[in-house]
C-alpha cells in the first residue's frame, strides 16, 4: 500500500484522538484518561486486550489469518511536568504538556491498529501493540515487561519497531535511522555541597556551599573536552539547583541535579569517575564538602543493523526515496525503548513532524514549552507502522 492510499478518514480520526490527548496530558504510570482513551479508539477491533495491573499500560494482541511468528510496534502514551506555551487552540492547561509527541505515538499506533486489523486475513502471524505509560523517567518499558507484554502473543516477538516523531531537526515528513547506536546511554547525576551556613554580612566566618556549587557548574565543561575524544559524543547537563531560601542567609547546604548522556561505556566509566572526583575536589578547595551520586538509569538504544536496514527500506518503499534518509550520528537523547530492544531484535524510526512552514533548524525541539508537532503525519506513521509489521511478519 502506496502513502496515496490512505482510507478516507483515517486521518481526520487520528487527528480527533490526537488532540484530545494533547489536551489532557497525563504523567507517570498512572494515565487513567489516556488509557480509557486508547480503549475506546480501540473499541470493536478484534483484539485481546489487556489492561496493566501496577500501571496504566494496554497491550492488544491481533492475530493473524495465517500463521507466523509475533512482531511488536511500541507507542509511549506519558506527558511531561511542563505548562505548555504553544498558544494552540488545544493546548494543554493542567500543568502537563506532551511536549515529546506522545499523543502522536499513540494516535499512530491506533491507527496501525485499525489498519493491521482490516488486513487481518492476510497476516502470517501476530502483531502485539503496547501501549506504554511511564517513558518520561518512570521507565515503563521495563514494567511492561515485567507484566509480560514480551510473552503476550504466547511467544517471543522476533523484531520489535517504535516511531519517535521530532519537533525540530528534520524537515516535515521526513523518516530516519540508522544502524547500531540511535539514541545515548542515560545517567542521572546529583551533587550535595555541604557547607555550615552564616550570616550575608559574615562569609568568612561560614562554610558557604553556594561558591563551590557554582565552581563545579563552570567546570564540568572542561571536564567533557579533557576526558572525551573529540570523535565520540558525549553530554554532561546541570538542569536543577537548589540552596538557601533568603537574601542574607547563607545556605548550609546546596544541591545539584543534572544528566550524563553517552554512546560509549568507555566514555561513561571516564565521565562518571571525573564527575565524582571534580565535585570533591572542588569542594574541598572552597573548604567544604561533597557527595556526588551517579545512578544509570538506560542504556544506548541500539538499532539492530538488519532490522534497521529493514524498516529504512519499508520507508522508502511506502513512502519515497525522497522521504527517507540515514541518520549521520545518533542523538544523545535517551529512550526506554532499550529495554524492548536489550531483549528483541528491532529499530526505532524518527519522523520529522516540525510544521511544514518552519525550518526545522530554528523550530523549538522536543521537551520545549514552545514544541509543535505537526499532526498531518499521522497517518503517513501509522501506514508505516502497519506496512513493517506485514512486510516483517512475511519475511
Amino acid at each position: 500500500m502506496r502513502a496515496s492510499q490512505k482510507t478516507p478518514g483515517r486521518q481526520h480520526d487520528l487527528v480527533r484522538l490526537r488532540r484530545e490527548l494533547h489536551a489532557d496530558p497525563e504523567i507517570g504510570l498512572e494515565l487513567p484518561r489516556t488509557r480509557r482513551r486508547v480503549l475506546d479508539a480501540l473499541d470493536g477491533l478484534p483484539l485481546e486486550i489487556t489492561a496493566g495491573r501496577d500501571i496504566g499500560s494496554v497491550t492488544a494482541v491481533l492475530r493473524g489469518g495465517r500463521p507466523g511468528p509475533a512482531v511488536l510496534l511500541r507507542g509511549d502514551m506519558d506527558a511531561l511536568p511542563l505548562t505548555e506555551l504553544t498558544g494552540l487552540d488545544y493546548a494543554a492547561r493542567n500543568g502537563a504538556m506532551h511536549a515529546c509527541g506522545h499523543d502522536l505515538h499513540t494516535a499512530m499506533l491506533v491507527g496501525a491498529a485499525r489498519i493491521l486489523c482490516a488486513r487481518r486475513d492476510q497476516l502470517h502471524g501476530d502483531v502485539v501493540f503496547m501501549f506504554q505509560p511511564g517513558e518520561e523517567g518512570a521507565d515503563g518499558a521495563a514494567k511492561m515487561i515485567a507484566e509480560g507484554v514480551l510473552e503476550a502473543a504466547g511467544a517471543p516477538p522476533v523484531a520489535a519497531y517504535a516511531i519517535h516523531v521530532m519537533s525540530a531537526r528534520f524537515p516535515h515528513g521526513t523518516f530516519t535511522t540508522r544502524r547500531g547506536a540511535l539514541m545515548a546511554g542515560a545517567d542521572l547525576l546529583s551533587v550535595t555541597v555541604h557547607g555550615t551556613g552564616g550570616h550575608g554580612s559574615a562569609p568568612h566566618l561560614a562554610g558557604d556551599p553556594i561558591p563551590a556549587a557554582a565552581a563545579l557548574v563552570g567546570a564540568l565543561p572542561g571536564l567533557l573536552t579533557r576526558t572525551v575524544d573529540p570523535a565520540d559524543t558525549a553530554v554532561l547537563t546541570i538542569g536543577a539547583i537548589h540552596a538557601g531560601d533568603a537574601g542574607n542567609v547563607l545556605a548550609d547546604r546546596a544541591e545539584l541535579r543534572g544528566t550524563l548522556r553517552w554512546h560509549d561505556p568507555r566514555t561513561r566509566d571516564a565521565l562518571r569517575g571525573g564527575f565524582v572526583e571534580l565535585s570533591r575536589s572542588i569542594a574541598r578547595a572552597h573548604g567544604v564538602t561533597a557527595d556526588p551520586e551517579v545512578v544509570g538509569y538506560l542504556d544506548v538504544t541500539a538499532n539492530e543493523p538488519d532490522e534497521a536496514d529493514f524498516a529504512a527500506a519499508v520507508a522508502t518503499a511506502v513512502h519515497g526515496a525522497d522521504r527517507y534518509r540515514d541518520l549521520p550520528q545518533p542523538l544523545c537523547a535517551g529512550e526506554d525503548f532499550c529495554r524492548i530492544l536489550e531483549r528483541v531484535p528491532g529499530a526505532m524510526i524518527l519522523l520529522g513532524a516540525c510544521p511544514p512552514d518552519v525550518d526545522p533548524a530554528h523550530a523549538f525541539d522536543n521537551h520545549s514549552p514552545y514544541a509543535v508537532f505537526d499532526d498531518s503525519v499521522l497517518a503517513d506513521g501509522a501506514l508505516l507502522y502497519a506496512e513493517i509489521a506485514a512486510r516483517r511478519l512475511t519475511a
